[in-house]
């Protein structure tokens, strides 16, 4: 099994990229959909959430509120700290059995991972290659303005609020530059496949 870790800032492009590689035959995990599986009803971590938040971020059928949730922890390190220190160890978890579980169904997949906070969660899966996608700010505010219909503010305060670019830069193997045309993003994933196609076959 080859795994990839894929990562990169809010609207960096970090989608089309592993949906490239899906397209040319990668198994995609998606980190922000197993966060979401790991609160929902029933689950320890949510348990943990309610016991720390109270149980006002419930919604009345019991599942998570995650924008009433987004509202204590956005603006606060120490709560932000708490959440996380409740859904990253669960999340590391279950992404590990799913690995387990792609390397068991076929020991020749490439996994791409894709971890938004690869580098503020301290994933620490054994990446065989770290890919950044990377954008400049105004890349990144004007997409969320233009495809998410966030206000410029909301748009660089959620920009801001996460590592700043030189940190996930720094352990990257591979950096995919977003800013151009998706004709040149698509390009550059396609090179990554072909580098990752010839890295297994020197095996």
């Amino acid at each position: 099994m080859y795994l990839i870790g894929l990562t990169g800032g809010i609207a960096s492009g970090k989608s089309t990229v592993a949906r490239r590689l899906y397209e040319h035959g990668a198994v995609h995990l998606d980190a922000d959909q197993l966060a979401r599986k790991v609160v929902e009803p029933g689950t320890p971590a949510l348990a943990a959430i309610v016991e720390t938040f109270g149980a006002e971020v419930l919604r009345p059928d019991g599942s998570l509120d995650r924008e009433r949730l987004g509202r204590i922890v956005f603006g606060d390190d120490a709560a932000r700290a708490k959440l996380n220190a409740i859904v990253h160890p669960a999340v590391r978890e279950l992404s590990g059995r799913l690995i387990a579980k792609a390397e068991a169904e076929n020991p020749d997949a490439v996994v791409v991972y894709d971890v938004p906070l690869l580098v503020e969660a301290n994933v620490d899966h054994p990446f065989d290659l770290v890919v950044v996608t990377d954008a400049p700010k105004r890349t990144q505010v004007k997409r969320l303005v233009e495809q998410r219909g966030l206000d410029p503010l909301q748009a660089e305060a959620r920009v801001d609020a996460q590592i700043d670019r030189e940190s996930r830069l720094k352990v990257a193997d591979v950096v995919i530059d977003t800013d151009g045309s998706l004709g040149h993003t698509m390009s550059q994933a396609d090179a990554l496949w072909a580098r990752v196609a010839a890295e297994r076959a020197s095996r």
